[in-house]
């Protein structure tokens, strides 16, 4: 894929019928690219709520970058331990650094360490665009709002996990 192409999710909805009323989520947002993960975020508390679940049931923490959302998911389900899931939203740009590399890379196998000893999803909603513009346009832009294909994507693990 070229760098100026992409795909639009932005048809991916929750199809589900499975209750989702008592559900406990936090989404763990990284501060630093606000203006990216803050769209994130209300994409996906927009998609939870259509599926039910409340908006007393919906927590946030807010960690300083992306770097920081493992332990910021850790440290969530330590102190909630009724959680059905995590959603962890952030964004990393591609610099002119190997910094990119190294830290989308600790993000993701953070993330899934965290899923894998708790035995619950967390989701990577990270975004690692190569410019601003491709994280606005996959932050409710022309590609959808990743954030939103995230709570998507717990809601579909919740299910599953409920079999």
């Amino acid at each position: 894929m070229s760098a100026s192409s992409g795909h639009d999710l932005s048809g991916i909805r929750y199809t589900g019928t499975n209750p989702h009323t008592a559900d406990r989520v936090v989404i763990v947002v990284a501060k630093w690219n606000p203006e990216i993960t803050e769209a994130l975020y209300e994409g996906a508390v927009a998609t939870l709520r259509e599926a039910g679940v409340r908006a007393e049931n919906i927590l946030r923490y807010s960690v300083p970058g992306s770097f920081e959302l493992p332990i910021g998911a850790e440290l969530a389900f330590k102190r909630h331990f009724n959680l059905d899931g995590i959603i962890c939203l952030g964004c990393v740009i591609q610099g002119e650094t190997r910094h990119f590399e190294f830290i989308s890379q600790a993000v993701a196998q953070g993330i899934m360490r965290v899923s894998l000893d708790h035995k619950k999803p967390v989701i990577f909603g990270v975004l690692t665009p190569d410019s601003q513009q491709q994280a606005l346009d996959r932050a409710g832009g022309k590609y959808g709002n990743k954030g939103a294909e995230a709570a998507v994507a717990l809601l579909e693990m919740v299910d599953l996990e409920r079999i």
